[in-house]
């Protein structure tokens, strides 16, 4: 088998009903493994005999006997068996050996999909046994090419890029929390392409008044505008003080290293590109939008700030996220409000040209 495959290659095995004997899944993203693992056990097993077909153990609770039952039992009035070994990581040394054993010579007619949790270790054996594909975490770039797809091939249906946007920044990178409102809107279009105010109508957020509008206004210190839009923000799903302090931090910290970027000379040309490689270093940091907006904010907002102004605003972030943690008597939207005025407030001295 080659040694890591990408996740295109289960599309087309989806749809060509064509499978190897046996794939591997694995890395931090639980939520697309889970996805896949549904479409490859609908597209290989008979519905009409999926009952007697289908197969789901868990690693740490099938013994070496089972498994071996398992892998080994026949189809019955199908084409195929399918087996999914959920947790595979967690098996047993003598089940391991079953599985070793098999996976040497594996039979045609049984489809097996060894799923690792995310944290497990990549298994070497299992890479260079099967058909290996790693599920990473998905950035803010790649999630708005998620939603696509997603309406698509899963809904049927199509969706403007105004509406991806303001989805994305309502509802975050969750993918899971994404789907159920993707399939909200699906219902509610009824066919027809999303639209932006088919989400506003749906989601309850509105163009003006999403998680990047808040943003922009605290990077260009306006905290009329931002504090006016702090009660919706925190209506909107999967919001909270948390991911708002989270989301204000991020773009704190990569403002300051863009202003560090241009008091060394990088030219503007350069700053979003650097920003770009920076995100995809730091792996899943929460942005509260997509990356492209983040980048341009950030880069924007680094000659309206100064070094000074901030280490103050990180310093003020930090003793948010501790007061958040602790036993505290203000509301959410008390500390959030008090947070914008001191990084609206802070010092705006600009850096030297």
């Amino acid at each position: 088998m080659s040694p890591v495959a990408d996740a295109k290659i289960l599309r087309s095995a989806v749809k060509d009903r064509v499978f190897a004997p046996a794939y591997y899944f694995y890395g931090p993203n639980d939520y697309l493994k889970d996805e896949d693992v549904r479409r490859m056990v609908d597209a290989a097993a008979d519905p009409a005999t999926r009952d007697f077909n289908v197969e789901v153990v868990r690693g740490g609770d099938v013994d070496a006997e089972t498994l071996g039952s398992t892998i080994s039992t026949p189809p019955m009035m199908a084409e195929r068996r399918v087996v999914v070994v959920r947790d595979v990581s967690a098996l047993k040394k003598d089940s391991r050996a079953i599985l070793d054993t098999y996976l040497k010579r594996p039979a045609p007619d049984l489809l097996l999909l060894l799923v690792a949790p995310a944290g497990a270790k990549p298994d070497k054996g299992l890479i260079n046994a099967t058909l290996a594909v790693e599920f990473d975490a998905l950035s803010g770039a790649r999630i708005p090419k998620w939603i696509a797809y997603y309406v698509e091939h899963d809904l049927k249906s199509s969706i403007t890029d105004g509406a991806i946007t303001l989805l994305q920044e309502a509802a975050g990178t969750d993918l899971s929390q994404l789907k159920i409102e993707l399939d909200k809107l699906g219902s509610y279009a009824g066919g027809a392409a999303i639209n932006e105010s088919a989400v506003s109508a749906v989601v309850g957020v509105r163009p003006g008044q999403t998680m990047g509008d808040f943003l922009d206004a605290v990077a260009r210190r306006d905290a009329t505008a931002a504090l006016s839009m702090l009660p919706v923000i925190l209506e909107q799903p999967k919001a909270s003080a948390v991911t708002t302090v989270m989301a204000l931090t991020a773009q704190a910290l990569v403002t300051a290293w863009a202003q560090a970027a241009r008091a060394r000379g990088t030219s503007a040309s350069r700053l979003n590109g650097e920003l770009f490689a920076l995100l995809k270093e730091s792996g899943s940091v929460y942005t509260g939008r997509a990356w492209g907006e983040f980048v341009s904010t950030c880069a924007k907002a680094s000659d309206l700030w100064t070094a000074r102004a901030l280490d103050d605003a990180l310093e003020a972030l930090l003793e948010a996220d501790m007061t958040l943690k602790g036993p505290r008597v203000s509301s959410d939207e008390q500390l959030l409000s008090n947070l914008v005025l001191t990084l609206c407030g802070a010092s705006t001295r600009r850096r030297a040209a």
